[in-house]
């Protein structure tokens, strides 16, 4: 229990000067943990092979994993440090401003917190009484005044010990855990994990402030950020990982660094629950790690992940802070945090990146997994478009608030039914905060007309493959079943609308981006594998629009589009 000569006496730069100390562990074993990464590593892979190179790769990954574990451990216990002496200021502060009203009222504060006080006369003064008595009214003792005061005094002592005591059993039991079983291998990051769960739950006050986010703008969490002091950050980052990294308005370079933190808890996490969907999101982030280590040209960012529904992961190649041309692409169907993802979805991003780079340097290219993409029967339907357009217009907002061009150029790219999302996005109150969107492969975006898309006509642009079989989905009007038959009425409309032309331009959400009545700006594209009849199944070229070993005219053309060059697209007939 902590006692008032305690509390008082309390010097509380201990705490903060062993949080400096810690923090300074934290930051060289992060600092050691780089090099290894980007210097020992990197030049490993790159020129050796052999038993003698795996061996020594083997060797160093694992004493960069001993670097991490030792950089995540210092930090939690530099933030809990840090956090209880930041709370007991309060209740130390209570302690004393009442001691010293105490003393400047001559009274006395005993050991246990009982306040003795010297009475006073006490006044009489009259009191009714029904009747009155005659010969005038009685007189009645006020209750001495010092009394009154007293209490006062105690109570407020009473309220600082328990509140001190509360903030001490906490970190007090987070700090006790906060040790490691010395062998230090992946399933030490499971320790971290539950680590981290305690310090959070022990640092009231931080979590309440970043409860307080919710709701935020991201302008408005772009400016608390900045707010805070270099100290403060620091400690969120340690101890909020998992927030921080998916808080949009913060900056790139923090959620990166706050996701690599937070990366191998959560691959943990996931390998110790050990059922089909863990394992299926393990597979995923255990493809973004080795692309993380591996490093890339333009350089990686990670921006967000989580194992919430499907599974969550946002990428950037490029700073999109420090980028004058940004482009965040959001998938569609069967999109998921798998194996698939960390090759494909990832791959996507590159290739706009690397396109767009060729014409201007300054570019940053985004995948957006934020939201649960349609998996299966669902995409028939908008509500996961519903669900997942507050997240992209958040994401996308952040974007903004963050980028340091104060033109930056921003493009929306929507493919298959992350058009849908995309468009869905477009409808909310202050709509896309972009210059330009681009649709492939586009099943309808929910709207008519690009013009309601809220960039103006001239700045959409739409690639559709005429072997794609998704840019000719029926609509609902026409079509009866797409469920149980529907397959031969689909591949029966693309055939007679090739061959003989169009006498519908709806499809499944909305009219045709593609169709002259749409409005948008169509870009060639290559018309792609024929379903079926090619052999690489229903919709090989659903999938070709951003390959530019597969479709360079697409992949160009995007590319141009997000580096802000419209004069280099190559134009397509609407139809």
């Amino acid at each position: 229990m902590v006692t008032i000569d305690e509390l008082t006496k309390l010097d509380r730069s201990k705490f903060t000067k062993a949080a400096d100390a810690w923090s300074k562990v934290s930051n060289r074993a992060s600092t050691a943990m780089g090099r290894v990464e980007g210097e020992m590593l990197a030049t490993l892979r790159g020129t050796q092979k052999g038993d003698a190179a795996t061996s020594a790769l083997q060797n160093l990954t694992r004493l960069s994993k001993n670097y991490q574990y030792i950089h995540a451990e210092c930090g939690l216990i530099r933030t809990a440090l840090s956090g209880l002496a930041e709370e007991l200021e309060g209740p130390q502060n209570k302690l004393k401003q009442a001691l010293k009203d105490a003393a400047d009222l001559k009274f006395t504060v005993n050991p246990d917190g009982s306040v003795k006080y010297p009475t006073t006369e006490a006044p009489k003064v009259p009191f009714v009484q029904q009747p009155a008595r005659a010969g005038g009214l009685p007189l009645m003792a006020k209750s001495d005044p010092n009394q009154a005061k007293a209490q006062d005094i105690a109570d407020r002592i009473a309220t600082a010990l328990q509140d001190a005591n509360d903030i001490d059993g906490r970190y007090a039991k987070a700090l006790k855990k906060l040790n490691t079983n010395g062998k230090l291998d992946q399933t030490d990051f499971s320790d971290v994990a539950q680590d981290l769960k305690d310090v959070q739950s022990a640092a009231r006050k931080y979590s309440s402030e970043l409860k307080d986010r919710k709701g935020k703008s991201p302008k408005e969490n772009f400016d608390w950020w900045n707010k805070q002091s270099q100290e403060k950050k620091e400690e969120l980052i340690a101890a909020f990982p998992d927030q921080i990294g998916n808080l949009d308005g913060i900056p790139s370079v923090v959620r990166d660094r706050a996701n690599r933190d937070y990366l191998p808890m959560l691959m943990a996490k996931l390998d110790g629950e050990g059922d089909d969907e863990s394992k299926t999101k393990l597979e995923g982030l255990r493809g973004i790690d080795e692309k993380l280590k591996k490093g890339s040209v333009p350089p990686m960012f990670l921006l967000g992940i989580g194992d919430k529904g499907e599974g969550r992961a946002i990428v950037a190649y490029g700073n999109p802070d420090t980028s004058r041309n940004v482009s965040v692409y959001v998938p569609g169907l069967g999109t998921k945090l798998n194996k698939d993802f960390a090759d494909g979805g990832l791959n996507r991003a590159f290739y706009t990146a690397d396109g767009a780079r060729t014409y201007d340097k300054s570019t940053a290219s985004i995948v957006w997994l934020g939201y649960d993409a349609p998996q299966s029967a669902d995409v028939m339907g908008k509500g996961r478009a519903e669900a997942g357009a507050p997240a992209y217009q958040s994401f996308l907002q952040g974007t903004r608030a963050t980028n340091e061009n104060p033109n930056a150029h921003v493009t929306a790219i929507g493919h298959s039914y992350g058009s849908l999302t995309l468009g869905t996005a477009t409808q909310r109150s202050g709509g896309l905060p972009v210059d330009d969107i681009v649709l492939v492969g586009s099943p309808g975006t929910g709207v008519d007309k690009a013009e309601d898309l809220g960039v103006g006509k001239d700045h959409v642009y739409v690639g559709a493959a005429q072997n794609d079989l998704v840019t000719w989905l029926p609509s609902k009007r026409n079509a009866s079943d797409l469920t149980f038959g529907g397959l031969p009425q689909l591949v029966g409309r693309y055939a007679a609308d090739t061959i003989l032309g169009r006498d519908d331009d709806n499809l499944w959400f909305g009219r045709d981006p593609a169709d002259k009545g749409f409005g948008a700006h169509r870009f060639k594209v290559a018309d792609g594998p024929v379903p079926l009849l090619d052999g690489e199944g229903l919709t090989p070229a659903h999938s070709n629009y951003f390959n530019p070993k597969k479709d360079k005219q697409s992949a160009d053309n995007i590319a141009a589009v997000v580096a802000g060059r419209p004069d280099l697209i190559v134009s397509e007939k609407p139809r």
